[in-house]
């Protein structure tokens, strides 16, 4: 037996990704699973209770699954080498790119972040403080290991992760260019190397 509750959070998941939560109405999401528009109305009391519902699922999902939330660096095993590096951080970009959940709720903050003050706020959460927070704690470590030089580490995080962030955004417009990015990322972690590293 199908879950339409469930069905009715996924498909409007993937319509809110691709033409934003204004632009789709409850008669578009009920017309692209097939039921009539008050069926919607005994699983959800508005569009507005559907979105809350896919936050609260994203936020979950976010927080199982991703590394800038999960690291926890006094246990975690530090990749200490570039190959190291670049492999884990290949690894994430590919759950980041391909994860369909993952990917479709990125598309739908990029969409709906001028639009909603909470998307918003989610949006720079997932796609900034996060990231930048889990690289600043990364480089600090590596300068304690004595395997980058002393500088700003914050800084350093932010020469590190935010032009990858970009390549991201890059690749959700043109998918047909991930190889070419994947290039251009491990060039950046190997130049980023070759500045900072110590000795």
């Amino acid at each position: 037996m199908k879950n339409t509750k469930q069905e009715i959070l996924n498909v409007s998941l993937d319509l809110f990704s691709i033409y934003g939560y204004e632009a789709t109405s409850m008669s578009k999401i009920a017309n692209t699973i097939g039921i009539r528009k008050a069926s919607l109305y005994s699983h959800f009391e508005s569009k507005q209770a559907i979105l809350n519902e896919i936050i609260d699922e994203i936020l979950e999902y976010y927080d199982k699954k991703s590394i800038f939330v999960n690291t926890d660096w006094n246990t975690e095993d530090i990749p200490e080498s570039v190959d190291e590096i670049v492999k884990k951080i290949q690894e994430q970009i590919q759950f980041i790119l391909h994860d369909p959940y993952i990917s479709k709720a990125r598309k739908m903050l990029v969409i709906e972040q001028f639009n909603n003050p909470k998307l918003s706020k989610l949006q720079t959460k997932q796609n900034y403080i996060d990231v930048l927070n889990y690289f600043t704690e990364f480089i600090q470590l590596l300068i304690q290991k004595d395997i980058l030089i002393e500088e700003d580490a914050t800084i350093m995080a932010s020469q590190f992760c935010l032009p990858i962030t970009v390549w991201i955004n890059l690749c959700d417009r043109e998918p047909e260019r991930e190889n070419e990015v994947m290039e251009q990322i491990c060039k950046h972690i190997e130049q980023f190397f070759k500045v900072y590293k110590k000795g």
